[in-house]
């Protein structure tokens, strides 16, 4: 079995504010900041093959601490890059929902095929993600790998792995800077772990359901 564990990048001001950061590179805050050293105070003293992480600067940031502890570089993937949010960049959700009543509802939907004007749809995004980490996985076979990224791609690999539909509403957790561990094998992918914050004081669920 191949084992990943994947990190959700420390809290942004963006994500405090409700504000729609997709593919913009937000930096990472003071709590996202003391966040990752969290995360690098658990993963730290963990042995991994490789570590990955969205070339992102708010996902980057989260890995730095880890990736030093280990004493280990960091390869950058743009496949797991946050979902592009098109119009709605930049934005609060409750702005977007003033601007653009009928683009939020379909979003609110979870519509498969709505790309915010200028975006990525949700159908696109899934495939996207989920080869992406797919592919990570396919070459490092038995071994222990480390990912770090963003919420929406955690959101497209759980309902992956657990035949969750892409339209379904969200009955899971993604905390800024949670540790969640799958499984990787030929029968299948398991979730071994999923949204453990022991290691953190607090962390935001600020991610639309």
């Amino acid at each position: 079995m191949t084992r990943l564990v994947i990190v959700r990048h420390g809290e942004t001001a963006w994500n405090a504010e409700h504000r729609v950061q997709g593919q913009l590179d937000v930096p990472l805050n003071d709590t996202g900041r003391r966040q990752a050293q969290a995360v690098a105070s658990v993963l730290g003293k963990e042995r991994f093959s490789v570590i990955y992480s969205s070339d992102l600067g708010r996902a980057r940031q989260s890995a730095a601490p880890t990736a030093a502890a280990l004493g280990m570089e960091v390869t950058l993937d743009p496949e797991l890059r946050e979902r592009h949010y098109g119009d709605f960049e930049t934005l609060t959700y409750a702005e977007v929902k003033l601007k653009y009543p009928e683009e939020y509802a379909r979003f609110d939907r979870r519509e498969p095929d709505f790309s915010f004007g200028t975006g990525e749809s949700l159908s696109d995004f899934s495939a996207r993600a989920v080869k992406g980490v797919a592919s990570i996985a396919s070459r490092h076979p038995d071994q222990d790998v480390l990912l770090f990224t963003h919420g929406g791609v955690l959101d497209m690999v759980y309902r992956d792995i657990t035949g969750l539909s892409i339209s379904a509403p969200r009955d899971f957790g993604i905390p800024n800077c949670g540790i969640n561990r799958v499984g990787a094998a030929p029968g299948g992918w398991q979730i071994l772990d999923w949204a453990n914050k022991r290691h953190l004081e607090g962390a935001l669920e600020d991610l639309p359901q």
